[in-house]
């Protein structure tokens, strides 16, 4: 027991700074997923086929395929068409885009679970289709849409480790290296699945916080 709390005191500037770069990996790509996934859920609201259809078939193509062979393509496979990205540029990228698909999904179906008679109402005041998605409907939308998208954040979280693959020194590559000189693989990593559960558990606290908040903004 004594060598195991040894092996992880030494370990644990390592794998603290493989932590900060999972924090970061997930915070930029939930960020850049959120962007682009509000772009695409009114993409797929549109009555516009032309606006709706590329919408669908990216989240499909995006939902349906692994995250790891995404990575791949843009990582290994852009550079042969002159598309080339740093390995943390890569990383962020790719789970922007697998989480935009995750997350448009979840803002759809909040913006379909506000009552069509707001919408009406909003356009007998004069307000224009922008002006009732940005004051009357997104507001809305998002409150119920915070428990799917926090789920989406603690899977970011997880994801992260697979960004290993392209030599990013996040958690997982950071206990692969500690691994690497000491041959101690089981403590590690327990080690590192216990810091992904703790992170997680952050984040959900995080989560009901933010949906308590939003209930009394609505009483």
């Amino acid at each position: 027991m004594t060598d195991i709390w040894e092996l992880l005191q030494q370990a644990a500037p390592i794998m603290l700074k493989g932590v900060g770069y999972t924090l970061l990996f997930a915070l930029s790509s939930m960020v850049g997923g959120l962007v682009l996934g509000f772009v695409l859920a009114v993409a797929r609201i549109s009555r516009w086929r032309l606006i709706q259809w590329p919408a669908a078939v990216y989240v499909s193509l995006m939902r349906g395929t692994p995250l790891l062979v995404q990575i791949f393509v843009v990582y290994y496979g852009l550079p042969s068409v002159g598309i080339e990205f740093s390995p943390l540029m890569a990383g962020v990228l790719t789970l922007s885009l697998n989480a935009s698909a995750y997350l448009s999904e979840s803002l759809r179906g909040a913006i379909a679970g506000v009552g069509k008679g707001q919408w009406g109402a909003s356009y007998s005041l004069g307000l224009t289709y922008p002006q009732t998605l940005y004051y009357i409907v997104v507001p809305q939308a998002i409150r119920i849409a915070v428990p799917s998208m926090s789920n989406t954040l603690i899977s970011l979280i997880k994801d992260t480790s697979l960004v290993s693959v392209i030599t990013v020194t996040e958690l997982m590559l950071s206990t692969k290296e500690i691994i690497a000189v000491t041959f101690r693989p089981l403590p590690l990593y327990i080690a590192a699945a216990m810091v992904y559960w703790f992170l997680s558990l952050c984040f959900e606290a995080l989560q009901h916080r933010l949906e308590q908040r939003l209930a009394r903004a609505h009483q």
